[in-house]
């Protein structure tokens, strides 16, 4: 069975065991990858309008992928799909994230999903980061009008497809300014068979990206792993 139409079972599934509610948006993905090219299909499947960003929308691979995914999806110029939509998904490299960002125009209100990690591989195989920061932080400062939250930058997009391969719960982790943009957030990641948890303000995504960078390096050498943070019963206290 191909991986996208059991992804789109799995999350049939999920909605018909959970009864989540569904709170139709439009969503632009920027960027039609591996990530691009899983969250499109699995959000639309929820009933979210997804429009694809591409530098070549009229690309055989991204007519592909629009017709592979469910609703009325579409592909657009980066900008114009950014401009149709409530929320935006920067499914690109990190190298170009705030570049995109810049190009995307008036993002005045609208919740951008940073899924990037600056990362970049040393001579002995292993990630490490490439800035002090975080990208969530620049983005924002790229967007200052926008609502940015960190979010699906931990896991693989094979598990992200279908969550159901990690063979137990997985955590999303969000990082963000706004309460209100990670509680949406939240609710995507749940829909999506996820959980999801709110570490604090986007200063640190940062460390966000770090749990990548471990991450990686346990899959480099054999030891893959994915994140699943169980609360505790006090919330800590």
């Amino acid at each position: 069975m191909p991986q996208l139409f059991k992804s789109v079972i799995a999350t049939l599934a999920i909605l018909l065991l959970t009864g989540v509610p569904l709170q139709a948006a439009t969503i632009a993905v920027i960027g039609t990858g591996d990530v691009g090219g899983t969250l499109g299909p699995r959000l639309a499947a929820l009933g979210h309008t997804v429009v694809y960003g591409s530098r070549t929308p009229e690309a055989g691979r991204v007519r592909e992928l629009v017709q592979r995914t469910p609703g009325q999806a579409s592909a657009a110029s980066q900008a114009r799909a950014a401009a149709a939509a409530e929320i935006v998904i920067l499914a690109v490299p990190a190298s170009v994230a705030v570049e995109v960002t810049e190009s995307l125009g008036d993002l005045e209100g609208k919740l951008i999903v940073d899924p990037t990690n600056p990362f970049r591989f040393t001579d002995d195989r292993l990630a490490v980061r490439t800035i002090a920061d975080s990208m969530t932080q620049r983005i924002q400062a790229a967007a200052p009008g926008a609502r940015v939250v960190k979010a699906f930058s931990t896991l693989s997009y094979q598990t992200m497809a279908d969550p159901a391969i990690a063979g137990g719960p997985v955590t999303v982790p969000l990082a963000g300014d706004d309460r209100g943009a990670k509680e949406q957030v939240a609710e995507l990641v749940r829909a999506l068979g996820l959980e999801a948890v709110d570490v604090g303000p986007a200063r640190y995504a940062r460390e966000i990206e770090g749990m990548l960078i471990l991450w990686m390096n346990a899959r480099l050498n054999g030891r893959g792993f994915d994140y699943h943070l169980r609360p505790t019963p006090d919330g800590g206290l």
